[in-house]
């Protein structure tokens, strides 16, 4: 059986891709006065609800998969990301793709990626709001092909690499080698940094170490893809977009969200992995999650949106 190293996608990836995507549905639709009818209503609405609230909560999703739409693919990555655009605050909850959990529909419990591959991303937001219980409608999925593209555009990303990372796998789709040597400060290219996101095994607690890797990684980027010069590379972005990236969020919020972007603060970012450890049943590898250490943090993250 052939093993695969998915790459991560980060926050900091989704808000600039959802962003310059909001900006560019503007400017393509900048001539036309109004929408007509229904559309032109519901536009207007989530427009106005988000300016009520100035903040977004979604479910962030990353696949390897040939087509953005493909179906029966498990996530390799899941985030629930929250961002005041007043405050300037964003709040990230990793969850490990092996934690235990019911998903509607499937019997026995099963490692929450498998919510994607049966039932696609709304199964998967359903999953979600079941686990940590809260309200959840909104859901980005992103191909890990827009990391080499969106990282290349923006002229790199800088971080530090704090081991030595080598991993080879011949028989991957296409063949994987991951070698990067440890050293402060190393400008990644698109290439680059999807070796730094795919590697996993060479961390003792594997996806929980990975799952650091990515909160290091999110910080950089965002510091480096929402620098004003990085407006220039509005075509390049919108492409990867629209090719790799998957959502259920309104176009008039996408809109709203791209002229409230300067309000984000790359110092003013609150991250977490939901708690648990790693432990075998049967034949399988799971992550247990500690259920009260999960309750708190979901209620001093998300506490407007748990249920009542």
């Amino acid at each position: 059986m052939k093993k695969k190293f998915f790459a991560t996608f980060f926050i900091s990836l989704l808000v600039f891709c959802l962003v310059y995507a909001g900006l560019g549905h503007f400017l393509k639709n900048s001539n036309n006065k109004e929408v007509a009818g229904e559309e032109g209503e519901e536009v207007e609405k989530e427009v106005k609800e988000f300016e009520e609230k100035n903040e977004i909560l979604f479910l962030l999703l990353g696949v390897d998969a040939k087509d953005i739409n493909q179906k029966g693919t498990r996530t390799d990555t899941m985030m629930l990301v929250n961002i005041d655009f007043e405050s300037g605050k964003t709040k990230i909850l990793s969850i490990p793709r092996d934690t235990r959990v019911d998903i509607r529909g499937l019997k026995g419990q099963r490692k929450i990626n498998a919510a994607h591959a049966n039932g696609g991303p709304e199964l998967t937001v359903k999953t979600v709001k079941d686990l940590l219980g809260i309200e959840l409608d909104y859901f980005v999925k992103v191909d890990y092909k827009a990391v080499k593209e969106v990282v290349d555009a923006i002229g790199g990303v800088t971080i530090d690499i704090p081991k030595d990372m080598y991993y080879s796998d011949p028989t991957a789709d296409p063949p994987l080698l991951i070698n990067l040597k440890k050293g402060e400060q190393q400008l990644l290219d698109g290439d680059k940094s999807l070796q730094f996101l795919r590697y996993r095994k060479g961390y003792k607690d594997a996806d929980i170490g990975r799952i650091r890797a990515q909160q290091q990684f999110m910080k950089a980027f965002m510091e480096q893809a929402l620098k004003p010069k990085n407006l220039l590379k509005l075509p390049k972005v919108v492409s990867a977009y629209y090719k790799y990236v998957d959502t259920n969020i309104p176009l008039g919020t996408l809109t709203k969200m791209a002229f409230s972007a300067n309000k984000i603060n790359t110092e003013n970012m609150e991250t977490a992995t939901v708690p648990g450890e790693g432990k075998r049943i049967g034949k399988g590898d799971y992550y247990i999650y500690n259920e009260d250490e999960l309750d708190t943090i979901v209620n001093n993250m998300f506490g407007n949106y748990v249920f009542k």
